[in-house]
């Protein structure tokens, strides 16, 4: 089907002289419907039986928080990326555990307050609080509470005219509503949230608020990283999800090129159904490795386990201390002896043994204050997140 574009063009607030040519997106559902081919059918379907495998992966693992703390983790890193920060997943590890990153710290600060703007989101919906503005402006407070942002109205809807690409609206890729237009653009997008005017099946509904809340660019900063966490929101509002183990971030930072122009070809010619395609696409391409690195980790874990038990006399300490780098890989004597109760001495000899061993990889080289990395459980993690241009 062929459709136009899907909003109207209105004048903006005038910017250093330059008059400004705003998009005001329609309200939810799309008019006309959505054609649901075949084709496009059968990937809904198998996006939501890997999100049925997704949901399942808890009984894969001894002890599911541990894989959704570091999950929830690779995402914040792969989110904050997209936008252009320089943290690793280790860099965050490393300054959870009071130990200075390998890069600025305004980003790192960025990418934890990432991590508690998801997990405060999380818990708004386990108290059945809805989706709606006043929840998008609480984690958005979160969001930018530290590092780069941090001035731009955290918590507050925006009340002057952005843009996205180019030095000026002028020669913007995009300019989204003008600021008097924002909180009535939320306000349509909350209700289609809500199954108003009619309900909308959730992979079709996720994918669809997406785009809209990246063209309502409703806050100065924070947007994608709050429009990517969306998603993961209404799976396990609807109950989709038990946990929030689905991100697309690395699935979109693979697909950058092809993200935007695609959030555009909706914007100007209506073509939600591609968008759609792309999304459930992506969501089954995640789900499933998701599953897979539940597994992998699994197996991991059982054969450290046994390795350790090889051990000796050590044994009983050692798999104490396998279980603290498994809730946190990344570790120093002192982080390892705090969380299992452990003395130093025995620390420092179970880590050693633990290196000896290949399950531990000292990460410093240095003779005090040293580091150790679970290196195995980071390399299947560290999938997608590492930066090119760092050492």
């Amino acid at each position: 089907m062929k459709r136009g574009p899907t909003g109207t063009i209105v004048a903006g607030p005038s910017l250093g002289g330059e008059s400004v040519r705003a998009f005001v997106p329609m309200a939810l559902p799309p008019d006309p419907a959505l054609v649901i081919g075949a084709d496009l059918r059968e990937e809904i379907d198998q996006a939501l039986l890997a999100l049925g495998r997704l949901d399942g992966v808890s009984s894969l693992l001894p002890d599911k928080s541990l894989f959704l703390y570091m999950y929830v983790r690779k995402e914040a890193v792969l989110s904050s990326q997209i936008e252009g920060t320089q943290s690793s997943l280790s860099d965050l590890l490393l300054f959870e555990i009071d130990q200075a990153p390998g890069v600025p710290l305004d980003d790192v600060s960025e990418v934890s307050s990432y991590v508690r703007a998801l997990e405060l989101g999380i818990q708004r919906i386990r108290e059945d609080f809805p989706i709606c503005g006043r929840l998008f402006r609480e984690i958005h407070a979160e969001l930018l509470s530290t590092g780069r942002g941090s001035e731009k109205r955290p918590g507050e809807y925006r009340i002057s005219q952005n843009w996205i690409g180019g030095k000026r609206p002028g020669r913007a890729i995009f300019v989204p509503p003008p600021p008097e237009r924002v909180a009535e653009c939320m306000g349509e997008l909350e209700k289609f949230l809500h199954n108003q005017p009619e309900r909308t099946p959730i992979l079709q509904k996720a994918a669809l608020a997406h785009v809209q809340f990246e063209t309502i660019h409703p806050f100065l900063d924070g947007n994608g990283r709050l429009g990517r966490l969306l998603t993961t929101l209404l799976l396990v509002s609807e109950g989709v999800l038990n946990e929030p183990l689905l991100y697309l971030s690395l699935y979109l930072k693979t697909h950058r090129d092809t993200y935007y122009d695609l959030l555009q070809r909706v914007r100007t010619h209506g073509e939600w159904e591609a968008w759609l395609e792309f999304f459930v696409r992506g969501v089954r391409q995640t789900a499933d490795q998701a599953v897979a690195s539940a597994r992998a980790l699994a197996q991991l874990f059982k054969e450290d386990r046994d390795r350790i038990q090889t051990l000796g006399r050590i044994a009983g300490s050692a798999l104490q201390v396998h279980f603290a780098l498994q809730q946190h890989p990344i570790q120093t004597i002192n982080s390892a002896k705090k969380r299992t109760g452990l003395s130093t001495p025995t620390v420092t000899a179970v880590m050693k043994s633990l290196e000896s061993a290949g399950v531990v990889r000292e990460l410093t080289g240095k003779q005090r204050y040293r580091v150790f990395g679970y290196d195995r459980y980071l390399e299947i993690l560290n999938e997608g997140t590492t930066t090119e241009d760092r050492p």
